[in-house]
């Protein structure tokens, strides 16, 4: 009897340990703004992992309103306390909204990106766009400096992470910025795309 105890608490300690864990840090757009929690991009993705048998992985949602680069540092060391093994960057899209230098939040994102490699991560980065009513010079810069960041670092990339989302009326909440339940479903297939070489 205490072997077969022995062997269970063995084989479940190595299933544990075992998990892999993948941080979603980002903003409101991750954490889910407007629809329920399950409904969000990141619930998507764990729930797609699951029916593929890919039960190992864990997603965390690191989402939070408001949110800039400026915070990610921090936030990251926190969930390092997880152990996870993939990072899923999204932050910048509020940076851009309020106008933060360009040379500020690409300074940001390489320390966040600094910090996950010194933690062995394996990192995606998730382009974000502008809306057009802001200066063509400055949305120019802000779009370039995602692709700077991943060629410098040579992280794995998503290309806009609200293609087939963003302007489109249809998949987004009233306020036309963050997306509905088809939106988030539509973020999630965006990921996917990518985030399946990393598994």
């Amino acid at each position: 009897m205490k072997n077969l105890i022995l062997i269970l608490f063995i084989s479940f300690s190595a299933g544990a340990f075992a998990q892999k864990k993948i941080v979603f840090l980002g903003d409101s757009l991750t954490e889910g703004y407007g629809v329920d929690k399950e409904h969000a991009y990141p619930s998507i993705v764990q729930k797609n992992l699951d029916e593929t048998h890919q039960k190992q992985y864990k997603v965390i949602n690191g989402g939070v309103s408001g949110s800039t680069t400026a915070s990610g540092v921090s936030r990251l060391r926190w969930f390092l306390k997880a152990k996870p093994s993939i990072l899923v960057l999204a932050l910048g899209a509020n940076d851009g909204l309020r106008g933060i230098k360009v040379s500020e939040s690409q300074k940001n994102l390489e320390k966040i990106i600094s910090l996950a490699i010194e933690n062995n991560l394996k990192i995606i980065l998730c382009e974000m766009h502008l809306p057009t009513n802001y200066g063509k010079e400055y949305r120019k810069n802000f779009n370039k400096m995602f692709k700077n960041v991943q060629k410098k670092y040579n992280t794995g990339f998503i290309p806009f992470l609200l293609d087939g989302v963003g302007g489109k009326k249809e998949m987004n909440i009233e306020d036309g910025i963050h997306p509905n339940i088809d939106g988030h479903k539509k973020v999630a297939e965006n990921v996917l795309k990518y985030l399946k070489e990393y598994l």
